[in-house]
């Protein structure tokens, strides 16, 4: 008893004993709300101090101080399912082209500048000095390689770098999914691009 009332916020235990229900003391408040632990043994693997502030969604907390601390954000349940959510439309996205005939290729990062809407973020090259890679827009003169070499159908989801001034629907570095078929229609390309839209939505 007198360790258990010690124990904080973060601490990690292991608890040995018999699941009961809480009987009158039920909660809806927290995901075990209707049962608790009849202790039997108790070990603090690791205690830990209080953390800047609680991991729960609804917590008001300063974004700087959510950035210093940015592991502890991360564990909150709405940012979590951010990164669950990411994963599975990335699995999703890649098993739906697959199946529609598209190879993924992955295209380099340091290449050479290219005309397009924005400016290049450049890399120095150590190796040369003077010389520069720029960071990819996007793969657009790659992806056009590749249709030229027979690879019809080709697809990616991929990094981007764009030096522009922030507006809400731009940043400097973001992910986008990039495609590019050859030989088809506009119907075709309707048809393929309903179909995805379907299955992630």
């Amino acid at each position: 008893h007198e360790l258990a009332k010690q124990l904080r916020a973060e601490w990690v235990v292991a608890a040995t004993g018999e699941v009961v229900s809480r009987g009158a003391n039920v909660t809806d408040k927290i995901p075990t709300g209707e049962v608790e632990i009849l202790c039997s043994d108790l070990v603090v693997f690791s205690d830990a101090c209080t953390p800047p502030f609680e991991i729960k969604d609804e917590v008001e907390v300063q974004e700087v101080l959510r950035l210093k601390h940015r592991y502890l954000d991360l564990r909150r349940p709405r940012l979590a399912q951010n990164l669950i959510l990411r994963s599975k439309v990335n699995l999703l996205s890649r098993q739906y082209f697959a199946d529609n005939g598209f190879l993924e290729v992955e295209t380099p990062i340091l290449g050479n500048p290219t005309p397009e809407g924005a400016r290049d973020y450049l890399v120095p090259s150590r190796v040369h000095p003077g010389s520069y890679y720029a960071l990819p827009q996007s793969p657009q003169q790659f992806k056009q390689m590749l249709m030229m070499s027979g690879v019809d159908r080709y697809m990616q989801i991929c990094r981007c770098f764009r030096d522009e001034d922030l507006r809400a629907d731009r940043q400097p570095e973001f992910t986008q999914l990039d495609l590019e078929m050859s030989f088809v229609t506009p119907a075709d390309v309707r048809a393929l691009l309903d179909g995805y839209v379907k299955l992630i939505g």
